[in-house]
């Protein structure tokens, strides 16, 4: 085994694209530790789980004790965002510039602000309009300049709405397939005839961690591996085929309560819904021709999905 696969790597946050993550560097041969307020008890064989708040410099600090390679995969609750996510990024910037950790950060296409049908690529223009866009946007230009000053070592991998196995807070996830599989009501947001692009949630582990083996990819923001982007309709017409039944559709033409999203959620997310209103397309083409990581075709991803959802308890489930 190398001295890369005996060094450590910290993976921030127990969510979704975190645990997802731990697991795809465990299977890479690295020694991973998975990092959240209290011990992860999802975390696969073969992972440290460690308990801390990576909010506070402290908290950070311990957390990434002896890792060369750090991920920042920590999310809150969306009401907590603007106060809470600076936090985080100060502890955690400051704690790989103590130690000297590369830093990969897990990133949304908030930045952008709306494209108004635009593909998106790598050097479209920040022009976030929306709080937690601009904020998103603050905090990226923070770690960049962090990089540019020589303070870390930094990279940043951006990724679509998750999709896949393990993901229930997205809209396609818990708000989709139990009613698909029931005979539920199934959620669809906007205009659902306009394309709109999903990462599947082992792409965006098996992006970050090829940015975390790749220092040369430092400096800078990367597409993670995201399948061509469906229309809403689409998808559900792809579901149907895998369930064997119509959807019993229910479209939100504007914000309001459905499913798992309640109304504390979809306040906050107002100002986020042009991303239905508008074709939201990413293009992830930079990051294939430069690693040949391809994305998962849409068809396995929602055939893996379903499969994931069907395997789950009826109460978990709903």
């Amino acid at each position: 085994m190398s001295a890369a696969e005996h060094s450590l790597h910290a993976v921030l946050g127990a969510g979704p694209a975190g645990t997802a993550l731990a697991g795809e560097l465990v299977r890479r041969g690295h020694a991973v530790r998975l990092v959240s307020r209290s011990a992860p008890d999802n975390a696969a064989e073969g992972i440290e789980r460690y308990a801390a708040d990576v909010s506070t410099p402290e908290g950070a600090l311990a957390a990434i004790r002896g890792a060369t390679v750090v991920y920042h995969c920590v999310n809150v609750d969306y009401h907590r965002q603007i106060e809470v996510m600076p936090q985080v990024q100060r502890a955690v910037l400051a704690a790989v510039e103590t130690t000297g950790a590369r830093l990969v950060v897990l990133d949304t296409l908030y930045p952008y602000g709306p494209t108004h049908g635009e593909v998106m690529t790598e050097d479209t223009p920040w022009r976030a309009t929306s709080r937690k866009g601009r904020m998103r946007a603050e905090l990226d230009e923070r770690y960049l300049a962090a990089h540019r000053a020589g303070r870390a070592r930094v990279v940043l991998g951006r990724s679509a709405d998750f999709v896949g196995p393990g993901v229930l807070n997205s809209t396609l996830g818990g708000a989709v397939f139990p009613g698909a599989l029931t005979g539920g009501e199934v959620l669809g947001m906007g205009d659902i005839d306009l394309p709109h692009s999903y990462t599947d949630i082992r792409d965006v582990a098996a992006g970050l961690a090829t940015l975390g083996e790749h220092p040369e990819s430092d400096g800078r923001v990367w597409h993670l591996p995201t399948a061509p982007a469906a229309t809403t309709r689409e998808i559900h017409a792809m579901i149907e085929e895998r369930v064997g039944r119509p959807l019993r559709r229910v479209v939100l033409p504007e914000p309001r309560p459905f499913g798992p999203f309640d109304a504390a959620f979809m306040d906050e997310y107002a100002e986020m819904f042009y991303q239905h209103t508008e074709p939201q397309i990413v293009d992830s083409a930079a990051f294939t021709r430069t690693f040949g990581v391809r994305p998962t075709p849409l068809g396995a991803t929602l055939d893996a999905t379903v499969d994931w959802y069907r395997a789950l308890p009826a109460g978990a489930r709903s």
